[in-house]
């Protein structure tokens, strides 16, 4: 009996209920995950003889050497056990999500003086709010929790002692919980809870809170806190109206369309708020040789849905799928209120979702077509990627370069406004660092060029990015905070794995595609400050190398060296020049000596 024969045998034995099942190479890799209303109906089916002829899967079941079934109540939860496996297992022959840009949430830190800040990924590990959309809403809302709760994001170390809050406490924009005395404890949760509030949309409850506050302020004669609280409640209330307004005005939607040239697919979708296209988002396959529309819609929208917060009340896809009556029930569950899957055949929605397919075709052209995106569209998918609150018009990237400590020497490339600008670019000599240590060779040309730039009031640039992995990025980070520089974007990206690390998201690392326009551009720059450095480092080492047998030359001092290098290019042709040449340069009397040092003295 083959083993294709005792894998029939294995599933005669399966049960008739609901479930998920697993199909395993020989080396006991997931390599598919399945749902079913009957399993040993469905995988049963596998070995038809017209399914083993279908590419996807008898290319599947000729890679299969076990498979397995995990049987639950009824299809929903099925459908939501099948993707939790998927991605646990990461399976080859699945649709596996691959996207470019990720949702906004807010999150508000697990900490004694917790912090607010935006973020793209979502753990255990605080609370979270969102997603927004567009992205930018997402930071306006944090800059508005800044000047209103003073509830920072940056990222000081708060369990080390402070002498002196940063500039954000000086123009009321953080209650300063790094300095002792700065702020109590009740103060700041006081805030926190606001925030809370706030972001959950208890707007006319934060509003009661805080005419209470108001009045108290003032029965107090504290007229300037009870100014500021006054204004508060102004720009709260303003909200809350809209609130209203926007929640009168109809359902969420959402609208997918694609383009595919397998094994390349390219998705667009398209998020309509108030009848408003509010934000787009793009998704990329390169690994969909055996593309099935419908199969594939039906395990991207249950990727995009069960794994967010957010669902919207309508969703339009290009084509129908075997599970949507089932995924349309989990999803009003989930929301707990009702959620429609829709196919549009004709009219303004019809034509919503030739508009996102459209969109969906430039999409792939400039991701596999390899067409050069404009300036403004890089940086804003440089921010989208890396999580920057704002695009940069100017990243200034260094590297270090030495043999072993000697010679050690960094360079400083700028990019801005789309390309290259050599005009700008500086090179170091380290000074400070004896030996092989490259964290303190960063932390002194960080330290230098930052300082300068505060010295003569310079504006810095929009990313700092460093050739290196974490080490070389705290370096960086360290030298930014002891000259007073808390909140500079900060990245780097690491040899060989190609990682992006951006300071303060440690833990979420930006893992691009090899595709990607964003890894080809920070790529370019960090490769572009590497042949710098590497170009300065060897001139250094020729000159010292150079230098150092002329100076062995009794007699011979800096100024007359200087003058044979420049004359005459290197030792070995200074030792083959005839002295009339030499003395032409240097005079008669040094002349003589290089001579003699090279050919011993003449026998009068």
């Amino acid at each position: 009996m083959n083993w294709i024969d005792t894998l029939k045998e294995k599933v005669t034995q399966f049960p008739t209920g609901p479930g998920v099942y697993l199909w395993s190479d020989a080396n006991q890799t997931v390599i598919y995950v399945g749902k079913a209303k009957n399993l040993r109906a469905r995988v049963r089916s596998y070995f038809n003889d017209d399914r083993l002829l279908e590419a996807k899967n008898g290319t599947m079941v000729q890679a299969a050497r076990d498979i397995a079934y995990i049987l639950v109540e009824n299809e929903k939860e099925a459908l939501g056990l099948e993707n939790n496996l998927i991605k646990q297992h990461k399976p080859r022959f699945n649709v596996l999500l691959k996207d470019d840009k990720t949702y906004p949430y807010i999150k508000i830190t697990n900490e004694k003086f917790p912090r607010v800040f935006v973020t793209r990924h979502i753990r255990k590990d605080g609370a979270y709010y969102g997603p927004y959309f567009p992205a930018n809403l997402a930071y306006r809302l944090v800059n508005f929790i800044h000047r209103n709760f003073k509830i920072p994001s940056c990222k000081v170390d708060f369990n080390r002692t402070h002498t002196h809050p940063c500039l954000e406490f000086h123009i009321n924009r953080c209650h300063g919980p790094c300095v002792k005395g700065l702020v109590t404890d009740e103060i700041y949760s006081n805030s926190v809870n606001d925030v809370r509030r706030f972001l959950d949309g208890k707007l006319k409850d934060l509003t009661k809170d805080l005419e209470v506050r108001m009045n108290t302020a003032s029965e107090n004669l504290e007229f300037e806190r009870a100014g500021k609280l006054r204004d508060l409640i102004t720009t709260v209330t303003e909200m809350e109206q809209r609130q209203m307004v926007a929640s009168a005005e109809g359902d969420d939607t959402d609208i997918f369309a694609y383009y595919a040239e397998p094994p390349f697919v390219a998705v667009n979708l398209f998020h309509l708020r108030r009848g408003r296209i509010v934000d787009r988002r793009e998704m990329f396959w390169e690994d969909q040789e055996h593309f099935e529309p419908s199969d594939f819609f039906q395990q991207v929208l249950i990727q995009v849905y069960l794994n967010q917060q957010h669902i919207p009340g309508i969703i339009h896809v290009p084509i129908d799928f075997e599970d949507r009556d089932i995924l349309e029930e989990l999803l009003t569950d989930k929301r707990t209120r009702k959620c429609t899957i829709n196919t549009p055949q004709r009219g303004d929605k019809k034509a919503m979702l030739g508009l996102v397919e459209t969109n969906a075709r430039h999409s792939f052209e400039q991701r596999f077509r390899v067409l050069r995106p404009s300036s403004n569209a890089i940086k804003e998918a440089l921010r989208e990627a890396i999580n920057l609150e704002a695009a940069p018009n100017r990243i200034e990237c260094f590297d270090i370069s030495h043999i072993s400590g000697t010679d050690k020497v960094a360079s400083m490339v700028v990019w801005e406004d789309g390309k290259m600008k050599k005009a700008d670019y500086r090179k170091f000599i380290i000074k400070t660092v004896v030996g092989n240590d490259d964290f303190a060779s960063m932390r002194e040309v960080v330290t230098r060029r930052y300082s300068r730039l505060q010295e003569e009031k310079q504006p810095f640039p929009g990313l700092v990015l460093i050739d290196g992995g974490l080490g070389q990025l705290h370096a960086a980070a360290e030298a930014l905070e002891a000259i007073g520089i808390i909140n500079q974007p900060l990245a780097s990206i690491a040899k060989r794995e190609e990682i992006i690390y951006v300071y303060g998201q440690e833990s979420e690392p930006a893992i691009l595609e090899h595709h990607n326009p964003v890894l080809h551009l920070i790529q370019t720059i960090r490769d572009e400050a590497h042949r710098f450095a590497i170009t300065f480092h060897r001139s250094r080492r020729n000159t010292s190398r150079l230098t150092s047998e002329l100076e062995r030359i009794p007699g011979i001092g800096k100024i007359t060296m200087r003058k044979l290098l420049k004359e005459f290019g290197s030792p070995e042709q200074v030792k083959g020049t005839p002295i009339e040449a030499l003395a032409a340069s240097i005079g008669p009397a040094a002349a003589r000596k290089v001579l003699d040092y090279y050919h011993g003295p003449l026998i009068p």
